[in-house]
């Protein structure tokens, strides 16, 4: 085919469209297989979540059915409440009359000859 003095070949006008075409459908596809492997990604770390939430759901159902267990409320009620049941004998140790009681040595603060700026040197430094 010519116009004017420009002549066209219709077979490499049409293989031009046809490689164009193609050069948009693998872009468009490229752009597909990058957002899918995107989503794959993100579906992954939601599946690490889910399953992290799962596992503490069961960890926490675990520790309402042992700490509501009969046993553990006998525990509880007995060792540190310090409650009884019927017909459990309570013994209470009382002191002798007139006995004082004994005072438990504690640590007995230091006095340095140090000024303020040294101690802080110690503190900080270890000098």
């Amino acid at each position: 085919m010519k116009i004017g003095q420009l002549e066209i070949n219709l077979r490499r006008l049409g293989a031009f469209v046809v490689v164009g075409i193609v050069l948009v459908l693998v872009m468009n596809f490229n752009t597909r297989l990058e957002e899918l492997s995107h989503l794959q990604n993100e579906a992954a770390t939601v599946r690490a979540q889910a399953t992290a939430v799962l596992i503490t759901q069961m960890a926490l159902e675990t520790q309402v059915a042992q700490a509501t267990s009969s046993a553990a409320v006998d525990e509880y009620a007995r060792n540190q409440a310090h409650l009884a049941q019927p017909g459990d004998k309570v013994f209470v140790i009382v002191p002798d009359p007139g006995a004082t009681a004994q005072a438990i040595p504690g640590p007995t603060p230091t006095n340095s000859n140090q000024t303020r700026w040294e101690l802080w040197m110690e503190i900080i430094f270890g000098k």
